[in-house]
């Protein structure tokens, strides 16, 4: 009797394409420490890319870019102290790997922090003023001027970011503040983009060029 079964109408050519994709989609990794964890899940999920949680060191081994989400920048920092997170997350960035940085993200990639600082990597030329728009209850959207005309902003207890240097590169601009950056594989952006419809932000972090997946 052979082993090898009857083929059902779930098998085949087609299953193994299947399969070849999913397996070959990238793995994206979420800092999970605190943040909105879910909605930029959901955000890669548009793009064509898994979420991987990262909550240890290594963690870090099985994705292919990071998202250091928004949050609560200074319980964020305790418990990448408390994890011994912060060489592994520098040895990911200086590795090549894309990452992303929105919000508190940002403050933590900055290369300095104002108004009450918080240890941060140093990955982006840029200070970052925190709460520079004020608390909650300021939240407020804005459209996006430059590369990414007519994106919708949401800033939430958002920070600034002041004299970036020359070899970071500014994405787009509110009010003529850069709140959009890049430098080298390292962006950061001072809104939320998980909290909108618009996934450019995401796609270009999937596929750097932005242009097969910014729909």
């Amino acid at each position: 009797m052979s082993g090898r079964g009857t083929m059902g109408p779930g098998d085949g050519p087609q299953r193994e394409e299947s399969e070849a994709a999913t397996t070959s989609r990238l793995s994206v990794g979420i800092l999970a420490v605190q943040g909105d964890v879910a909605a930029h899940a959901a955000a890669l999920e548009r793009v064509g890319a898994r979420a991987h949680l990262v909550r240890r060191e290594k963690d870090l081994d099985a994705v292919d870019a990071l998202i250091l989400p928004g949050g609560e920048s200074t319980t964020i920092a305790k418990g990448l102290n408390r994890l011994g997170l912060y060489g592994p997350l520098e040895a990911f960035a200086r590795s090549g790997r894309p990452v992303l940085g929105t919000c508190a993200g940002a403050v933590l990639l900055a290369r300095e922090v104002e108004n009450h600082p918080v240890r941060c990597l140093g990955l982006i030329d840029v200070v970052a003023v925190r709460n520079a728009y004020g608390t909650q209850v300021d939240s407020f959207a804005a459209p996006a001027e430059g590369a990414l005309e007519g994106l919708r902003c949401v800033f939430i207890r958002a920070p600034r970011l002041r004299r970036p240097g020359p070899d970071v590169e500014v994405l787009a601009r509110v009010d003529g503040w850069p709140v959009f950056v890049r430098q080298g594989s390292v962006m950061a952006t001072t809104f939320h983009p998980e909290l909108t419809d618009d996934v450019r932000v995401h796609a270009m972090l999937v596929d750097p060029s932005g242009e097969s997946r910014a729909g």
